[in-house]
């Protein structure tokens, strides 16, 4: 009898009541929006900011890119950016960067206070 009684129970406890399957998935819904909240939206924000960023660029504005050049914007184009990095012999050196490489623009006299 008391192996009946045991069987019982088992089955008993592994029929779920239908108002516990949505409470079982209230965990698994409150760690979506804990992600949301913490980590997507804040990225989508920073991507957000950098897109503007990109956008803004004009000529003149100072610069520093993602593999840390320092220089001086001396033209703009829809995909690249001509930064002025230094000057040999009075002409300019000049390198072509994504403008999407570009990380921070700096206030304007940063270089020359450098």
């Amino acid at each position: 009898m008391s192996l009946i009684d045991n069987l019982g129970i088992v089955v008993a406890q592994a029929a779920p009541a239908e108002g516990g399957a949505l409470l079982g998935m209230a965990p698994i819904i409150l760690m979506f929006v804990v992600l949301y909240f913490l980590m997507i939206r804040p990225q989508m924000k920073r991507q957000k900011e950098h897109r503007n960023l990109v956008s803004a660029l004009a000529k003149g504005d100072e610069v520093v890119t993602s593999g840390g050049l320092l220089g001086k914007v001396s033209k703009v184009t829809d995909s690249y950016i001509t930064v002025e990095v230094a000057e040999l012999a009075d002409k300019p050196v000049e390198v072509v960067v994504q403008k999407t490489a570009v990380s921070t623009v700096l206030p304007k006299g940063t270089i020359k206070a450098l």
